[in-house]
């Protein structure tokens, strides 16, 4: 799986209102805390907006809060909204794949890759992440020899 920009992005972005949460952060607060591009942040934050994850307010005293509780929004649900499905097979979606001869079972496998990470990213919420508190089958992958080693 590769993650974007945008999700990356993303995701800090909402950790960096996870830990303000319920106060509004401006977008220059955000960008400045977390490193990155205003103008490439404020797109981020419009798609979060649209998905119903983060709420704007205008206004000198504006900015941006999480629309839910942190324990109430999964990374999942971030990621979808900056970049759509989380696996995608040249543009398709696994389930969706056909394959003759002997890719025919293909399929099976994009699907187990899609439940993969649908395990972890929609299991793990910004509140699990900004305490460090990972579900335990989270962890454990973290744990396992090899984890942190590139191939």
């Amino acid at each position: 799986m590769q993650i974007s920009a945008r999700g990356d992005y993303a995701v800090r972005a909402t950790l960096s209102l996870a830990s303000a949460y319920p106060s509004l952060l401006s977008t220059q607060t955000i960008a400045a805390e977390q490193d990155m591009p205003r103008k490439f942040l404020e797109a981020v934050l419009a798609d979060l907006r649209r998905a119903g994850i983060v709420r704007a307010q205008r206004g000198a005293e504006g900015g941006y809060t999480l629309a839910r509780p942190p324990r109430e929004i999964a990374i999942g649900a971030i990621l979808r909204a900056v970049d759509g499905p989380l696996a995608g097979v040249r543009g398709v979606r696994p389930e969706e794949t056909e394959y003759l001869g002997a890719a025919e079972n293909l399929p099976r496998l994009w699907v187990a890759v899609r439940a993969a990470v649908r395990q972890v990213v929609d299991e793990v919420t910004l509140a699990d992440l900004s305490s460090g508190r990972l579900p335990a089958h989270v962890r454990r992958l973290t744990t396992r020899p090899g984890a942190w080693e590139p191939r």
